[in-house]
Order: structure tokens, then sequence, then C-alpha cells
């Protein structure tokens, strides 16, 4: 998921450079979201991934 964001910002950063900046605005968008649900998943490994000492 992390990928997709980060190909989802170079696009927007290609696109801004070349001037649309429709293409762009709605990459950066797209990458932001992504990044943002990555970030929630990876925090919720983390809580519920933890387990306690082997028994």
């Amino acid at each position: 998921m992390l990928r997709w964001a980060i190909i989802c910002l170079v696009i927007a950063l290609i696109a801004a450079f070349f001037g649309f900046g429709g293409v762009a605005s709605t990459a950066a968008s797209i990458a932001k979201v992504l990044f943002f649900v990555f970030l929630a998943l990876f925090v919720l490994a983390l809580i519920f991934g933890r387990r306690g000492p082997p028994s």
C-alpha cells in the first residue's frame, strides 16, 4: 500500500512539473489517502500483532 502511495506521489510531481494541475491534484489526493490508510493499518498491526509471552 505504501508503494502505491509513493507511485501516486511521483505521478503527481511529474504532472505538476509538466503543468497538468488537475491530474497533479488528483494524484496527490489519492497518494495522501493511501498513505493514511497504510499508516492506520500499520498502527493496527502493531497493536493487535503483539502477543504475550509463549505459554
